[in-house]
């Protein structure tokens, strides 16, 4: 597979009260890049299988799932099938545009 290949991984946004959801369609083969932020978070596998590779360490997930990425944690996630994926997230930012501006380790 190209790296050098954007998929449009249907990501859809959720707000609730200081709470937001991101929610992501990942193929088969594809991946979520690698990022981190600067708290805890959780994120649930609804759907599918995936390979979660957090500062080195991987692990095979199966849906259903839930787990915490700690602060300050590289993370990537690898559909090894179809997969329904959500990142969730205390922030009161509704701003589509800037979420990954507030959220986000730079």
């Amino acid at each position: 597979m190209d790296d050098n290949i954007e998929i449009d991984l249907n990501i859809s946004h959720h707000f609730s009260d200081g709470v937001y959801a991101r929610k992501m369609l990942l193929p088969a083969g594809h991946f979520a890049v690698t990022h981190a932020h600067e708290y805890d978070h959780l994120s649930i596998l609804a759907a599918g299988i995936v390979e979660l590779e957090a500062d080195g360490e991987v692990q095979v997930l199966r849906a259903p799932a839930c787990v915490t990425i700690l602060a300050n944690t590289h993370h990537q996630i690898t559909a090894l099938e179809d997969a329904v994926w959500f990142c969730i997230h205390a922030t009161d930012e509704t701003d589509v545009d800037k979420l990954d501006e507030v959220l986000i380790r730079r």
